[in-house]
């Protein structure tokens, strides 16, 4: 019998909280379907090169005359176990902490015949025991991992790797991976650095400046991990060559405390530095023959050879401070990190080098905390900035009280540097309130704008020093947001204050429409197609774990991706599906739309992407999706500030493009929830 428990979740699209019933696997399936371990067993390089560093390890044990132990941490499908056993180990232990997936690691080597061979232990790694009643006999003298994520330590690996050297394997064990190198590029690029700096923009011959306290600040520590093989390699200039930072040796003892690591070279060009680009790649033998970078494919001599994935990529780190380099100066560049992340430093002496480096930066402005990295890109955005500015010119009168709904945004500022009489903003969280405040104060705007820390359903006319709004406005952003038509919560704080708008009242935007187009994908598709068999081992019982997760819920979902990192052709015309009027409040009964779309494009259909387009005005339009028109291959300029919400097939269907095939689709948008429910299928003629 399963337990049902009723959760509250904040709806993103109503705003309000609504408490649903689920049952208490609801989020361990949530788990499953979105951890996209079909990625990694999709990965051919990574999966090759762990079988013959494996291989290569039980030799150099067996060489020695020694009985093969193998200790897999973090054994997921029990892959890796499977390849030890292959090679000639004696007996693998692998631990695995989730426990589904431990369950699946049962199963899967049971199905392939290793159960004597391998015991498969549910628990976190520190927790293990040995000794003659322990989880292992004996302590192990080959050690196999993959406990790596993009910024090589964030998933906890010195901690368990440290842990597991005194505890769970032998002095001289043999470690597959055998070391793992970290390597970075200082470089100057305005369209990185857009998303840690706000920058001056422009309005009506005035020039709105960034707060000392956001330029001063040493932003988000976290790091910004994404395809960097997507990022043009003319949008930024190397300030350095890639710099090889530290490595780890993973067959010795490992220190999991804090540590600094410095890389000198010459400025080979002079410039801003504000970013550093890092990957890592790990050698599977102590003689570095087999090794599986994370280097860019901009780095390959032959980049059509990359090997793409998505569970590892690269990482962007901001500089605390943009700082002026001449060519041929001497620089530091510091790398610190503590037991899960890294940050860097960089300076042009030797002194205080690692004093510098052990404080690990944090955000003192408050927004880096409210806004994103995409946000921060969408705001620096400045042909958006120009399109809301145009919209908002074309309806203020020197008379017009302005609302703005929408977080931490700068329209209201726009519309007082535009001439409001009156401007009022709701601001609902309190930190976003703060910046938009400090924005004000150094513009010397403090009292051009009103912010109210209110929700839209609690506004009274008093609030606006009894006026009505004659202008309703918002971008529409929320920091809720994670599919397109969450931003339609404009939508229900537009019903929700309209008894405060004059009859007449402009509403920016005055709809949104939402489109879809069918699309192949480069590479995405590998995070959702089942396996079957890796590296000649059945993987079934995984992608069958997975189905059911993804079967839990009766209706598929669409799932929330930035396009710009993951190309793909669009194999329709762009079809607008469902449009919303704003300037209307939302109605009682569902909107439905169906139909069916052409196939014009010759291709492996994977799934369908849906996105918003806002109607600012008559005549402009400001699109979350497609930013230009699809050309005669099909290819698509993504929108990089928002993410796109994509609906998978389970299978992958050819389309001829002859016009004969057509997706045909069924989507249901309910007032109630918010939610839009969807239904995509490819018919024949």
């Amino acid at each position: 019998m399963t337990m049902k428990t009723f959760c509250g979740r904040a709806n993103p699209t109503t705003g309000a909280l609504d408490w649903v019933e689920e049952s208490e696997e609801y989020d361990y399936h949530q788990e499953i379907a979105r951890s996209c371990y079909a990625d990694m067993l999709h990965d051919k390089d990574r999966n090759e090169k762990y079988y013959q560093g494996i291989r290569a390890a039980v030799s150099r044990v067996k060489a020695r005359g020694e009985r093969v132990v193998v200790l897999d941490i973090g054994t997921g499908t029990g892959l890796l176990s499977m390849m030890a056993v292959t090679a000639g180990a004696d007996y693998c232990y692998a631990i695995e902490v989730f426990k589904p997936m431990a369950q699946a690691a049962t199963s899967i080597t049971e199905r392939n015949g290793f159960s004597d061979k391998i015991k498969i232990i549910n628990k976190h790694s520190t927790e293990v025991t040995v000794g003659p009643d322990g989880d292992m006999q004996e302590r192990a003298n080959i050690l196999v991992t993959e406990l790596f994520d993009t910024e090589l330590i964030g998933e906890g690996a010195l901690p368990s790797y440290e842990h597991a050297h005194t505890h769970l394997v032998k002095a001289g064990c043999e470690a597959v991976p055998h070391r793992a190198t970290v390597y970075s590029q200082l470089v100057e690029s305005d369209m990185l650095w857009k998303w840690s700096q706000m920058q001056p923009i422009e309005v009506d011959g005035n020039k709105l400046l960034p707060s000392s306290a956001v330029v001063e600040c040493a932003g988000a520590p976290s790091v910004c991990d994404i395809q960097l093989s997507q990022v043009p390699p003319e949008s930024f200039t190397p300030l350095g060559p890639i710099c090889t930072m530290f490595s780890v040796d993973f067959s010795k003892p490992v220190s999991s405390a804090a540590q600094s690591y410095t890389a000198q070279f010459k400025a080979q060009t002079s410039g801003r530095a504000q970013v550093v680009l890092s990957w890592w790649d790990i050698d599977m033998d102590p003689d570095g023959n087999i090794v599986c970078t994370m280097a860019p494919s901009w780095t390959y001599s032959e980049p059509q050879t990359y090997p793409w994935r998505d569970h590892w990529m690269q990482s962007v780190y901001f500089l605390p401070a943009e700082k002026n380099v001449s060519e041929g100066e001497e620089l530091s560049l510091i790398v610190s990190h503590d037991d899960y992340s890294l940050w860097y430093n960089l300076t042009n002496s030797e002194q205080n080098v690692v004093k510098e480096a052990q404080f690990r930066p944090s955000c003192s402005c408050q927004a880096h905390l409210v806004w994103t990295r995409p946000r921060f890109g969408e705001l620096n955005d400045e042909q958006r900035t120009e399109s809301y500015v145009n919209a908002l010119r074309s309806i203020l009168k020197p008379d017009s009280v302005c609302l703005s709904v929408s977080d931490g945004s700068l329209l209201p500022i726009f519309a007082h540097l535009i001439g409001s009489k009156k401007v009022f903003s709701l601001e609902n969280s309190g930190m976003a309130k703060q910046v938009i405040e400090q924005v004000l104060h150094t513009n010397s705007l403090k009292h051009g704008v009103q912010l109210l820390g209110i929700r839209p359903e609690q506004l009274s006319l008093a609030d606006l020093e009894g006026n009505q709004i004659s202008v309703l406005m918002g971008e529409p952003y929320f920091s809720t947001s994670l599919l397109p038509w969450h931003s339609l919560f404009f939508w229900y704080c537009r019903t929700a204050v309209a008894q405060l708008l004059l009859p007449n009242a402009a509403i920016l935007p005055r709809a949104a429409t939402l489109y879809i187009t069918a699309v192949e994908f480069q590479d995405l598709w590998r995070i959702r197609v089942p396996c079957g068999t890796c590296e000649g081992f059945d993987v079934s019982p995984m992608d069958e774990m997975i189905q059911k997760s993804l079967d839990f819920r009766e209706s598929w979902e669409a799932e929330p991706h930035p396009l710009w990192e993951y190309p793909c052709r669009a194999l329709t015309k762009p079809r607008p599906v469902m449009t919303f009027d704003f300037t209307q409040c939302v109605p009682e009964q569902p909107i439905n739309s169906d139909g069916t779309v052409p196939f014009t494009g010759r291709g492996r259909c994977h799934g369908v992407v849906l996105w918003m387009e806002y109607q600012l005005t008559e005549d402009i339009t400001v699109s979350m999706g497609l930013t230009k028109p699809v050309n005669e291959e099909g290819a698509c300029v993504w929108n990089p500030h928002r993410k796109q919400g994509v609906f998978f097939f389970r299978s992958v269907r050819e389309t001829s493009g002859n016009g004969r095939e057509g997706l045909s689709y069924n989507l249901t948008f309910e007032p109630h929830t918010g939610d839009i429910k969807m239904d995509f299928s490819v018919t024949e003629p």
